[in-house]
């Protein structure tokens, strides 16, 4: 676990203090889950429910914010589960899939999505020639109903074939009024008008949050990291955590912290819950 400047131990103290009042917020992939080559396999790690249940006992509410659909993201950490049990002890979970598009709560219990974007049949329908034409046949194609996901992880050559699609990817989703959204080794072309910044944004607003944790470890998680820190310029009890990666460090430069990775996320939740404890059982 690496501090990235004496400020960062300020806004831990800072989210410690504000915790009854706080939402921690997890990317999935990469954070919660270790980054597989088939993103069907993708499971939650086998420690993280626990952790998080724990510390929904002194935070506001536990949110979910990823690129899958949210009923993916739902069943492969078994979110349904944990939600119950957070609501038991009146605590709620969300889950924002799709980069917030999609929504469910462990209150309401039921997604609630919007329309495919237009364009995105449109899209789908040129995109074997697309693939042709960058010499990605053998790409894994993931269609997500309100997006469509190119993975080339599996390929022999994932980051060459990701140089010769991006581009190509890039002008057929402008084309077609979409939004382009890189990660490691995936395009995923979707709707435009919604990312993970919103996402935080809405939670903070609806939960009447007066701290922000949001775990991330790619780049769709930028937007989230940017509005937590624009939020805590207005006073928000904010910290970053970045899952970090040899792959992508894209977030390492705006993070109060850098872990290793899910299990590194996992020991900083376990820090953050002793943490928790030991102001509980000695207020100040």
């Amino acid at each position: 676990m690496e501090w990235t400047s004496p400020r960062s131990r300020q806004r831990y103290d800072d989210l410690l203090a504000a915790a009854d009042r706080s939402v921690a917020a997890f990317d999935f992939d990469g954070t919660l889950s270790p980054i597989v080559d088939d993103p069907t396999r993708a499971r939650i790690h086998p420690d993280a429910p626990e952790l998080l249940l724990e510390l929904g006992e002194s935070f506001r509410a536990i949110a979910v914010v990823t690129g899958r659909p949210a009923r993916q993201a739902i069943a492969l950490a078994d979110l349904d589960d944990l939600g119950a049990r957070l609501t038991e002890r009146g605590r709620e979970l969300r889950v924002l899939g799709q980069y917030g598009n999609e929504r469910w709560s462990s209150t309401e219990r039921r997604i609630v999505s919007p329309r495919p974007p237009k364009g995105l049949a449109s899209f789908e329908r040129e995109l074997p020639e697309i693939l042709r034409n960058a010499r990605a046949e053998d790409a894994w194609v993931e269609e997500k109903g309100l997006a469509v996901a190119i993975h080339t992880r599996r390929m022999a050559h994932p980051n060459e074939a990701m140089e010769r699609l991006a581009p190509l990817v890039a002008d057929a989703a402008a084309e077609h009024g979409l939004t382009l959204e890189p990660g490691r080794n995936v395009l995923e072309v979707r709707a435009a008008g919604m990312d993970k910044g919103d996402a935080v944004r809405r939670l903070v607003a609806e939960l009447d949050a007066g701290g922000f944790l949001f775990c991330g470890d790619d780049l769709g998680d930028l937007e989230a990291f940017r509005a937590v820190a624009e939020l805590r310029d207005q006073g928000l009890a904010g910290l970053l955590v970045a899952s970090g990666s040899t792959e992508e460090t894209a977030l390492h430069e705006l993070a109060d912290v850098v872990v290793d990775g899910p299990e590194g996320v996992l020991d900083l939740l376990r820090t953050l819950t002793g943490d928790l404890r030991d102001r509980d059982r000695h207020p100040a």
